[in-house]
């Protein structure tokens, strides 16, 4: 990791590097960059913008070819081959050198400029003298399909119990995290329940979590990646191995963390 004092903004406020996993995202990747910059810019003067291109099929590369030279915060991460939804994520966490570290879908189905509300609330918890570690948003009104919302109500539930999780919202990708956090913690999923170990691992370390409510929208571009029914064997077999993983075998915490005054607290 990168030292976070040596990145530090000349303002005093955090610095913040936002990313965005994009895959068959053409129709709203730009947008995203576009409105990251302008609300990064009322946050801090320390900030950058990652697109992690996931071997998408479509016009994603071409469209970061032409944004790049525009936008000289834009950094461009390309996988030759597709790395699936929690590749991605790696990538772009592994990617960012900020203290603070930002990501949502590109599909645009969250409003990158509620950021802020997020910054409000990390910035809140610590002048309660509770430091946050994350700060994780909850969909105030899901705006998908009505198999998507019941796979989801069904999901959400039945992950909360399995892994004894408290967070208010499993699959809202739509998060703030303190980059010191995976000095303790690593990821090491490739599909889309990178998520339920990312929560299962900070929560488990004892890491302080803030939520706050989102808004949601309809998907105007694309198709998801995770839930739809041809992948609900395999994300059952994954969810089982990684239960095993982290809840019977207690695997939360990698194997080099340093002690937890050493990484950021």
């Amino acid at each position: 990791m990168v030292d976070t004092a040596a990145t530090a903004s000349k303002s005093g406020r955090p610095g913040i590097s936002v990313f965005f996993p994009a895959y068959g995202d053409w129709g709203t990747i730009a947008s995203l960059v576009v409105l990251s910059e302008a609300v990064l810019r009322e946050l801090t003067d320390d900030w950058e913008i990652i697109v992690v291109n996931d071997c998408s099929p479509d016009h994603v590369g071409q469209i970061l070819a032409e944004l790049a030279p525009r936008y000289p915060r834009l950094k461009i991460v390309t996988h030759a081959a597709n790395r699936g939804y929690g590749g991605a994520l790696r990538s772009g966490f592994a990617n960012a050198t900020k203290e603070w570290v930002f990501y949502t879908d590109g599909d645009a189905q969250y409003d990158v400029r509620e950021l802020k509300l997020l910054v409000e609330a990390r910035d809140a918890a610590a002048a309660r003298g509770q430091p946050a570690d994350m700060v994780n948003g909850w969909k105030i009104e899901r705006h998908d399909p009505l198999h998507r919302k019941v796979i989801g109500k069904l999901y959400h539930r039945f992950v909360k119990f399995m892994f004894g999780l408290k967070i208010r919202d499993v699959d809202c990708d739509f998060r703030l995290i303190r980059r010191s956090v995976f000095d303790t913690i690593e990821l090491t999923r490739n599909s889309g329940i990178i998520c339920v170990e990312l929560v299962t691992k900070i929560e488990k370390n004892g890491f302080r979590v803030e939520h706050v409510p989102v808004h949601h929208y309809h998907r105007l571009h694309g198709k998801s990646q995770f839930f739809n029914f041809a992948r609900v064997a395999r994300v059952a077999r994954d969810m089982g191995k990684l239960w095993i993983e982290l809840i019977r075998e207690k695997k939360v915490t990698r194997p080099d963390a340093p002690p937890r005054a050493a990484a950021g607290r």
